[in-house]
Formats: structure tokens, C-alpha cells, sequence
């Protein structure tokens, strides 16, 4: 059994009778009673992602970039386990989330800046788990031929900045536009095992 962990869930849907709603909750019923889980919900606590023309001057300055964003940057550094739980729109994250990734993971808090002949420095390395929840209006074919840009975003991108042994995996339903409720039941339910193995 994998022991005690401190999770934070991104979840990322305007609407709150959505699927991905239903999979946030399929995440949540995984993990009850084993882990500590923290929702971070980005719409419904009104989160502003636009990176305003100050905050992109300060971006480089770790005495000032971390200021508007504080709480945030707090729930990810106590974070050993990352849950996000999105739609794919447009091949892609959504603009709110995005712009979370844009404001909150910054220099000094989440990575260190290149040096000459050195790459970006992780130091997220607490994080031990990184799993992605979505849905995709197409097939899955076709979202291998354009490239999965959304995903790659966190599964290398947001990912280098962790653990070098973080375990990662994606759970996606496929074909949402033409999804039916037993389609929807079983991959719920797919969640909520997947999430009971952590």
C-alpha cells in the first residue's frame, strides 16, 4: 500500500454539472480515506489568469514574482502527489489553466533559471505523482496524429520540474461528443480504481 501522501487536485470546468466534474468526484472517491486531498478549483474560486504587464516585468525578480500568488505557490509546494482534472479544448490546456501554469510555476518557486551550458533547475522534486484526468471531443487516433500538445504540456514540460522518478499517467475519455451514459459509467469507474491503486 502506498503510504500517506498530500495531494493536490487542479481541477479546471466552468460548469458544475460537467463530466469532468464526475471525474473530479471519481478522482476524490480513489483517493478517500488513504490520502490528504486538497481541491484547488480555479473557476470557482475566480482565479484571474491573465499574466497583467507588472507581474511579466517582475517574472525574472524571486523578490517579487511570487508575490500575487502566494496561497497558490504554497498549495504546490506542500504538494507530494498532482491531480489535474480538465477538458481538452482545441487540441490543448484551457485558457484558465494555462494561465495558471503561466502565473503561479515561476522562477524561484517551481524551477531555477538556464545558465550557460546548464538547463532549467527542478525544484518541485517533493512531488512524487503527477496524473492527468480529461476528455477530448475526438478520437484517439487523432489526437496521437496532432500531438497531444495539452498533455505534453504537463506530462514533459510541468514534468521535469518534478521528482526525476515521479510516476506519471493520463486516464482520457475519447469521443466525448458522441459519448453515451454507459460510456461515461465505465470510465468513471476506471478513475476511481486507477486512483484506489496511489
Amino acid at each position: 500500500m502506498t503510504q500517506h501522501m498530500r495531494v493536490l487536485l487542479v481541477y479546471c470546468h466552468p460548469v458544475e454539472t460537467s463530466f469532468c466534474a464526475a471525474m473530479r468526484d471519481a478522482v476524490l472517491r480513489g483517493l478517500a480515506d488513504r490520502h490528504s486531498v486538497t481541491v484547488l478549483d480555479l473557476y470557482g474560486q475566480g482565479f484571474n489568469p491573465v499574466l497583467c504587464r507588472q507581474e511579466r516585468l517582475d517574472y525574472h525578480d524571486i523578490t517579487k514574482n511570487q508575490a500575487l500568488v502566494a496561497d497558490h505557490i504554497a498549495l504546490i509546494q506542500a504538494a507530494e502527489a498532482m491531480v489535474f482534472v480538465y477538458p481538452t479544448w482545441w487540441y490543448g490546456l484551457p485558457a484558465m489553466l494555462k494561465g495558471w501554469f503561466e502565473r503561479v510555476w515561476v522562477p524561484g518557486a517551481t524551477f531555477t533559471m538556464p545558465k550557460v551550458g546548464k538547463p532549467i533547475g527542478p525544484l518541485m522534486t517533493h512531488v512524487r505523482h503527477c496524473a492527468i484526468v480529461t476528455s477530448y471531443g475526438a478520437p484517439w487516433w487523432w489526437i496521437m496524429l496532432v500531438g497531444d500538445p495539452g498533455v505534453r504540456t504537463i506530462s514533459r514540460g510541468l514534468r521535469a520540474l518534478l521528482n526525476r522518478r515521479c510516476k506519471t499517467f493520463k486516464l482520457a475519455h475519447y469521443l466525448m461528443d458522441s459519448s453515451t451514459p454507459a460510456s461515461r459509467t465505465a470510465h468513471l469507474a476506471k478513475i476511481e480504481a486507477r486512483f484506489q491503486q496511489i
